[in-house]
């Protein structure tokens, strides 16, 4: 379990120690009056957080067809949206925090989306490749965890395929495009894409 200096673990525990208490929250994704639900011990629970807010702005329409990914997918803002644009697509909502594994799961439910599947990251088959990567990364994992995060994904992309990264640009996001375009450039284009209200989005497209 990651925690944090203080002793308070973190969105990205695999196992939250607190009660499992779910609440309701109602949000708009994809043109969808929504109600889902939340919980302490996962990330944002109390509303669609600003970043991933800018990266929904800012990406293009999911891909109609074909395997698309939510990583860190949280209660599952962005695997909804993903579903919803695209429903003759599977969206796998990918995430090794359990209790937002489950509210994602119920969230889907809740939504009519039946092509989302929530999975560990260990339980996507490694034949998978995906048509696009949407993702508002766990930057406090770490560079060491974000970079092989980064490392293990990005290479599923289909030829073709494109993942947006959305980062606070005061977290660091011209510095991950610095290290992404150097270690990716043999294989994929990296650019910097569309901001926001103080978020970076980082387009990769393999080649």
């Amino acid at each position: 379990m990651l925690v944090s200096t203080d002793g308070q673990e973190h969105y990205f525990s695999a196992s939250p120690a607190g009660d499992f208490t779910p609440s309701e929250i109602s949000v708009r994704l994809a043109g969808r009056e929504l109600v889902v639900e939340t919980a302490g011990g996962i990330f944002s629970p109390e509303h669609v957080d600003a970043g991933t807010g800018a990266l929904l702005r800012i990406v293009p329409e999911a891909p109609a067809t074909g395997d698309l990914l939510d990583l860190g997918c949280g209660w599952g803002p962005i695997a909804l949206t993903m579903a919803i644009e695209a429903p003759e697509s599977r969206v796998w909502a990918v995430d090794v925090n359990e209790r937002a594994l489950e509210l994602t799961r119920r969230n889907a439910a809740r939504a009519e989306c039946p092509n989302i599947t929530v999975s560990k990251p260990t339980e996507v088959p490694t034949a998978v490749q995906f048509a696009a990567i949407w993702s508002n990364p766990p930057i406090r994992v770490g560079k060491t965890e974000l970079h092989a995060m980064l490392e293990m994904w990005l290479p599923r992309l289909v030829p073709g395929g494109e993942a947006y990264f959305v980062v606070a640009k005061h977290l660091g996001a011209d510095s991950l495009l610095s290290w992404m375009t150097g270690r990716f450039s043999a294989t994929h284009v990296v650019t910097k894409g569309d901001h926001y209200k103080g978020f970076r989005v980082i387009e990769v497209r393999a080649n």
